[in-house]
């Protein structure tokens, strides 16, 4: 569906400037969408899961440790598929808000791609370096955004999400450094193009929403507060748009339709898309392994 014809349907949840803005300048964000029994059981879980990290040493498929990561001192980077690793995050990312918001900038066919948590440790929460997230997991079009909600209070200086507004209508840039390796952020050379000065970062209350588009350019600094960052992510697609590889095939939920129908034909983009290694064969990591060039342990 074009921006006109979204525009178009009543909105579930967003207003209308909230829509406009995403189409124009590839994100939005709103706060306190998530709030009261919703927000209160996700962040107990949430709690729960940094809890269950002091029995791990090493990064494995459920988490993504800082090298610095203690029982005493807890330091998570991600846990991976939360949809998969409780009931809870399924239920939420399934008949929660978040297909609500995607419904109002994808139209009424959804399915569901992956999710990811974020906890942006405190006292120096890595950076996520400039990037964007298609060139990871290509579909046949664009009509693919990521939603996320801030589990606590996120101020100015507790390294919240940046996005460079309009960076979705631009170029895809080449993830892969001069090696053929694969970086998972952009070439050096390349970041005075993107008018990174521009970016505007996300911050609010505790239940505040981020929206970005999968070509929109996103990054994060470290995160030198004294309070960590918690940030829930799911990605979603129109029903008309096929993931190009099997990334998600081995979770439980992933290109699972959450709303409408599953969509008989595809849509293809002209525009090409940057295809990411054989993950199949290379073994994917995340993308804090992919930019600090990390090995993988225990995948």
């Amino acid at each position: 569906m074009t921006p006109e014809e979204i525009l178009a349907r009543p909105a579930k949840i967003l207003s209308r400037s909230d829509r406009e803005r995403y189409f124009e300048h590839g994100y939005v964000g709103t706060p306190s969408v998530v709030s009261g029994t919703w927000l209160d059981r996700i962040q107990s879980c949430s709690q729960h899961y940094v809890d269950e990290s002091r029995n791990v040493n090493d990064t494995d498929k459920r988490f993504d440790l800082e090298p610095d990561h203690t029982a005493e001192q807890p330091r998570i980077r991600r846990l991976n598929s939360p949809v998969d690793a409780d009931e809870l995050f399924w239920e939420f990312a399934s008949t929660g808000p978040f297909v609500d918001i995607a419904e109002d900038l994808l139209g009424p066919d959804i399915k569901f791609h992956h999710s990811k948590l974020n906890y942006k440790w405190s006292g120096g929460g890595e950076e996520v370096k400039w990037h964007q997230d298609i060139q990871f997991w290509p579909h046949t079009n664009y009509d693919v955004l990521t939603v996320g909600v801030y589990l606590d209070d996120v101020a100015t200086d507790m390294a919240p999400m940046g996005v460079i507004p309009g960076s979705h209508q631009g170029p895809l840039y080449d993830l892969y450094d001069h090696d053929n390796e694969w970086t998972g952020h952009i070439r050096s050379e390349d970041v005075p193009n993107i008018g990174a000065e521009t970016a505007r970062y996300i911050a609010g209350p505790s239940g505040t929403i981020t929206v970005h588009n999968c070509r929109s350019i996103h990054g994060s600094p470290p995160n030198w507060s004294d309070c960590s960052r918690p940030l829930l992510l799911c990605a979603y697609s129109a029903g008309d748009a096929l993931p190009i590889t099997d990334l998600v095939a081995r979770g439980q939920h992933g290109d699972e339709v959450v709303r409408g129908i599953r969509s008989r034909w595809a849509r293809f983009d002209p525009r090409p898309v940057l295809m990411p290694p054989d993950w199949s064969r290379a073994g994917h990591k995340s993308i804090f392994q992919h930019q600090q060039a990390e090995q993988t342990q225990g995948m």
